[in-house]
């Protein structure tokens, strides 16, 4: 049995103590359970841990280290005859000693929404007079199924109730399958249901109007639905049927995977790290380290807003903030019921509250599997022509979230050269609302009849917590620049250098690809014996688009992080997220990343955290639907100085990979005789060839055997 690690999910029987611990402390008042969660233990207490567990310490000397087991609890207090209020409490426990620890009485701000809340909207919107009356006037054909999209409400002020929205479609009239898709017939109602009282307050009225109309309500046509038509991407409802000449594309891996798992510990080549879960974030990476060395302590991806550009209400409300206001984690997918990851994979459940608050398992939602990117690196020694080459193999930690229409596929990607890319792919369907037949609009395409995607921002940011051989580190700003064009310094005029430009107290930076703008966390206490620079992990900011609502916005206020690409502040334990704890109808970012910035600490050689933000302004296309393809964002975070060579020049050549030559069928083929060849890694060259011939010719299968097949087809 493997040892519970500080850092492990807590199980089924914690949450359940952790509620009953809070319930008894609240009692005679009952609770409604939102989250409980790990409360990762302090740095201070954790490090000590980990140093000495990565020394191979035993596991009683491990024992006398290990941090206090905590409990992080969100929940409501009722108070009979009180329903309608909110008595929203945050709550820490101690699951050794069985005592809560800390409690906070939230105030002024709304509790993420639950998990009961989500299932229970449709339900309460449907049974509402006021939404069956506001339905018969849109005259829908007989029988036609009403189906209801669990929005948050997209910011208030202070004062306003806990509010949620809804975006309203109708199920393809014609078919009335329940996979259809129904952003095809959306409908122009958005209820809004008080979620205290579960009653619905009001219906709002959607503009439906093109370009001509402004921002003014659109009459809309008699019949909601009578100008939309169905736009399928289930297999057997696709018009025109799917495409019959794909062959199969197969991935094995005969002797199984390089990596190892130990509890929730992986070790794969040269890296060691662990991996978390939780309900707000989804996977968590943490104590991240090749040879030994470490390199990050903790990685995350830690917001995700998506504003809407529509500036017609009530599409003022129509902002998610989709890690704070519900949980990534929440909506993460069963990764074993579709081909989301290929190869020998591994998965990883995940232990949350249920609708009730109780402990429950949500399988595989984390899956980690290898895969090859191509070429890792190359040469050809021209004289001799003899090439050496090696694959780039890549660990692929990776979790999916459904968010209604949209799906997200986060994944943290190492590489053979030290290297870790944090990706984001955007797939899934745009949100739609309806537009009267034959309009256009300036606020997005048209992507079927009568269907208006709308334009809309994804702005993301990821928290990067390094420990650069250390955990005092130093964020420089480097760029490049020419050198002025004088005889003394530069007499022909083709010189450039480097200038770079530490951050001494927190605040922000932006990209700046025009100077080549990096940014290297360096430990300026260890030094590269080779360069004699200080030992460092560079990043280069994406130049994506930031927010484009006006600072003064009721969305802009929300998300300041999406202000600036880069932010570094001083590190300090629970601040984990760009846009603050609580953003459910939020009025502004509270404790957000502008605030840990705006304290003005000292940053130079201390204990760091580095904010990259970055986005995708999406202006939908036709392409775009029914489904869109995946749009890919990349971060890449590089050893340099790190090491004293190539980390990955001891990657061998690997021989008998299933290549082979295609022949042609409708035209002859020049072969190549195998007694004039010889292997070489992958490649053949002719024994024939000297120093002075340079022969280039197409790399076969090992002795021009056929191709190997490698793993299941979809």
């Amino acid at each position: 049995m493997v040892q519970q690690h500080p850092l492990d999910q807590l199980t089924v029987n914690e949450v359940n103590i952790a509620r009953a611990i809070v319930k008894s402390a609240r009692h005679p008042h009952p609770i409604v359970v939102r989250n409980i969660v790990l409360e990762e233990p302090a740095k201070k207490q954790l490090l000590p841990y980990l140093d000495a567990e990565n020394k191979g310490a035993s596991l009683k000397e491990l024992g006398k280290l290990k941090p206090p087991r905590l409990a992080r609890c969100i929940y409501d207090v009722v108070i009979p005859g009180r329903e309608t209020e909110t008595f929203f409490y945050d709550s820490v426990v101690d699951l050794d000693q069985r005592v809560e620890i800390d409690k906070n009485i939230v105030k002024g701000f709304h509790a993420p929404l639950s998990a009961e809340e989500i299932e229970v909207f449709p339900s309460l919107v449907t049974s509402s007079s006021m939404f069956q009356d506001a339905v018969k006037d849109l005259n829908l054909p007989p029988n036609t199924t009403v189906v209801i999209d669990p929005w948050m409400y997209g910011g208030c002020s202070e004062n306003e109730p806990r509010l949620m929205q809804g975006l309203i479609y109708a199920r393809d009239p014609g078919s009335n399958n329940p996979d259809s898709n129904h952003y095809a017939f959306p409908l122009p109602i958005i209820p809004v249901v008080d979620m205290k009282t579960r009653q619905v307050v009001r219906i709002d009225k959607l503009a439906t109007g093109g370009a001509e109309d402004g921002l003014k309500e659109g009459t809309g046509p008699k019949c909601a639905l009578e100008h939309c038509k169905p736009s399928e991407y289930i297999p057997e409802l696709v018009e025109g049927g799917l495409r019959n000449d794909l062959k199969p594309l197969n991935v094995i891996q005969p002797k199984g995977p390089s990596f190892v798992v130990i509890g929730s510990q992986i070790k794969w080549q040269k890296w060691s790290f662990r991996v978390g879960f939780n309900p707000r974030e989804g996977a968590t990476i943490h104590d991240v380290r090749f040879e030994g060395r470490s390199i990050f302590y903790r990685l995350s991806f830690s917001e995700m807003s998506v504003p809407y550009g529509d500036p017609r209400a009530p599409f003022h409300r129509k902002q998610a903030f989709d890690f704070g206001d519900g949980g990534a984690g929440r909506a993460a997918n069963n990764l074993q019921l579709g081909c989301d990851c290929l190869g020998l994979i591994k998965y990883f459940d995940a232990v949350m509250t249920d609708t009730n608050g109780k402990g429950a398992v949500y399988p595989n939602v984390i899956c980690l599997h290898e895969q090859d990117n191509g070429i890792g690196w190359k040469h050809t020694n021209y004289r001799t022509g003899r090439a050496v080459v090696t694959r780039n193999r890549q660990l692929v930690v990776q979790f999916i979230i459904t968010l209604a229409n949209y799906e997200y596929i986060f994944a943290y990607i190492f590489d053979q050269a030290g290297g870790l890319t944090l990706e984001t792919r955007a797939s899934g369907i745009v949100s739609t609302v309806p537009i009267d037949p034959g309009k256009t609009s300036p606020y997005g395409d048209v992507v079927s009849p009568g269907v208006l995607a709308q334009n809309h921002q994804h702005l993301f940011c990821v928290r990067i917590d390094p420990a650069i051989d250390g955990q005092n580190n130093t964020v420089i700003q480097e760029e490049s620049h020419p050198i002025p064009w004088t005889p003394e310094e530069n007499p022909y005029g083709h010189g450039y250098r480097t200038h770079q430009t530490p951050f001494e107290k927190s605040g922000f930076a932006d990209a700046a690809p025009q100077f080549n703008r990096i940014f290297k966390i360096v430990n300026r206490n260890k030094t590269n014996p080779i360069s004699g620079r200080p030992v460092a992990y560079k990043f280069t900011p994406s130049s994506s688009q930031l927010q484009l609502a006006h600072p003064g916005s009721l969305m802009a206020r929300r998300s300041t992080y999406a202000s600036h690409h880069v932010w570094v502040t001083k590190y300090r334990d629970g601040e984990l997220y760009a846009s603050g704890r609580w953003t459910n109808q939020s009025a502004r970012e509270v404790g957000g990343v502008a605030d840990m910035a705006a304290r003005n600490d000292d940053v130079d050689n201390e204990d760091v955290v580095v904010w990259h933000s970055f986005g995708l302004t999406h202006n939908p296309r036709t392409e775009d639907f029914p489904v869109m393809p995946v749009e890919i964002h990349q971060v890449s975070f590089k050893p340099s100085d790190f090491f004293t060579r190539n980390p990955a020049i001891d990657v061998p050549s690997q021989k008998n990979l299933s290549s082979a030559l295609y022949e042609d069928t409708t035209a002859p083929v020049n072969k190549l005789s195998p007694s004039s060849t010889f292997d070489v890694g992958c490649c053949k060259y002719p024994n024939s060839q000297t120093s002075n011939d340079l022969v280039v010719m197409l790399a076969a299968g090992a002795n021009g055997t056929k191709p190997v097949s490698t793993g299941a087809g979809l």
